[in-house]
Parts: structure tokens; sequence; C-alpha cells
């Protein structure tokens, strides 16, 4: 998404939310994240905090801060909830990491995500990401590659067609 807005060729309008895969994975009857210490939320909600962070209080540099983020664990083989790998991404795009600290230590961040996570489940039964929501529906999508533009549009194009639930491959071909 972040290849094909910024480049233009998606006329479509975008918002992302947040939504935390560790929440997903939380047994039932035990306390959501977000009602953990720090230590104990999982490790990609630091980071998610820091994202929305950025997207909230700098939205001109969330692209970057998003793919900064993105890319401490999938690139860099990093940890997400190490803030020095955290510290080094936002300050890389630019901004500066003890702003980002402070908002995050507010609290502010961590309520977003809360309400952002569970009002996708509860409205959309979102289960990962990405997920595309357009108006009553929502779309879990798995790319084998990043950044294929082409690849997004062709998805896109298809999440009208209601009648059509499932496409898995049972063999990835690599």
């Amino acid at each position: 998404m972040v290849t094909a807005v910024r480049g233009g060729r998606l006329d479509i309008d975008w918002q992302f939310l947040a939504f935390s895969l560790d929440q997903v994975h939380v047994a039932e009857g035990e306390a959501p994240v977000w009602d953990r210490p720090q230590g104990e939320r999982g490790s990609g909600i630091l980071a998610l905090e820091w994202g929305v962070a950025v997207r909230d209080g700098f939205p001109e540099s969330f692209f970057a801060a998003h793919e900064a983020l993105f890319a401490i664990r999938h690139d860099h083989g990093k940890r997400l909830h190490e803030e020095p790998n955290l510290r080094e991404a936002i300050s890389g795009v630019g901004l500066d990491p003890d702003v980002i600290a402070e908002e995050v230590a507010s609290g502010r961040p961590l309520q977003t995500i809360a309400r952002e996570h569970d009002d996708a489940v509860d409205r959309y039964g979102v289960f990962g990401v990405p997920t595309f929501i357009e108006h009553d529906g929502a779309t879990f999508v798995r790319f084998m590659e990043r950044n294929h533009v082409d690849d997004l549009a062709r998805c896109l194009d298809l999440l009208d067609w209601t009648r059509f639930n499932e496409f898995k491959r049972t063999r990835v071909p690599r």
C-alpha cells in the first residue's frame, strides 16, 4: 500500500488502522495485551505504539516510519520490543525519538491500538494483517512479495466480488 499510494498508482481513500497479532494469540480468559505491564505485552506492541504515535502526531512522516519499523524485524532481523531499535528506525526517518517515546509513555497510542483493534475484530471479524476493509466487508490477504503494486491493484479489484471467499495455493512455488 505504501508503495502504491506514494507512487500515485492507486486512486483510493486509505487509512492505516492498528491491529495486534499479539492480542490475537491471547488465550481466552487472559488479560488483553494492553492491560499488561510493558514487558508482558508481546513482541510487537511497542513498535505498534511508536507507529501510532507517528501516524497520529506526524502523519507526513508515517509512510517512512512505517517502512522503517517494519524493516526492523522483516529486513534486519532485530527485535521489535527493544526500544533502541525503534529509536534508530525513527531517527533514521528524521524524527526525534525522544518526542515519540514521550508520546508512547503518555499511554495514548496504546489506548488507540486497543480501540482500533477491538473495533476491527468486533465489526469486521479481522484476524490478521493485512486486511482490507471496504464498506461493510473485510478481506485478509497474504502477499508473497512486497512492493508489487500490480499485485495489490488486482487484489483490490477483487474486494467487491463477494461470492469468492478463499483462494489458497496448496504449495507455494519458489
